[in-house]
């Protein structure tokens, strides 16, 4: 995977009519977290703000969100609406979550329908670049054959 340069910091910008660079990187559903950690890493390493990633899960939410969630909802999503850290959310909430310029899926399971949903929506999310960590047939099968 090639590091994301960087870019916009700050709160969330919306993904108008960017077409964002998609980077897939292969990995098994149980590997998909750990992969979508290593890309969020690569891409703070390179620069990138914090508050510009968005992470989806498609099963098992991040442990991160989830222990958010454990000091009520409030609290979770006004974590969001600061906008200066990383953000997780699985993908029945993500759409909730808006646009940043950089969003990263881990396809970590869940029932099938999940990825399907999540991907075009994670796709419509991202401002400049997608990253899918994730079994590449089942992604290339949602996004388009080549991604």
């Amino acid at each position: 995977m090639v590091p994301a340069k960087p870019g916009l910091s700050g709160p969330a910008t919306p993904a108008a009519t960017a077409n964002p660079q998609i980077q897939l990187v292969p990995a098994s559903a149980e590997g998909a977290l750990d992969a979508a950690e290593e890309a969020v890493d690569l891409l703070l390493d390179s620069g990138r703000a914090p508050g510009d990633v968005l992470v989806i899960t498609t099963g098992a939410q991040h442990p991160w969100a989830e222990h958010e969630l454990s000091f009520g909802e409030a609290s979770y999503w006004a974590q969001l609406d600061a906008g200066d850290d990383v953000f997780y959310a699985d993908a029945a909430m993500a759409s909730r979550a808006g646009s940043r310029p950089v969003v990263v899926v881990a396809v970590n399971g869940g029932p099938a329908t999940a990825a399907a949903t999540a991907l075009p929506l994670a796709h419509s999310q991202a401002g400049a670049l997608l990253i899918v960590c994730g079994d590449p047939q089942q992604i290339n099968s949602v996004l388009g054959a080549g991604v």
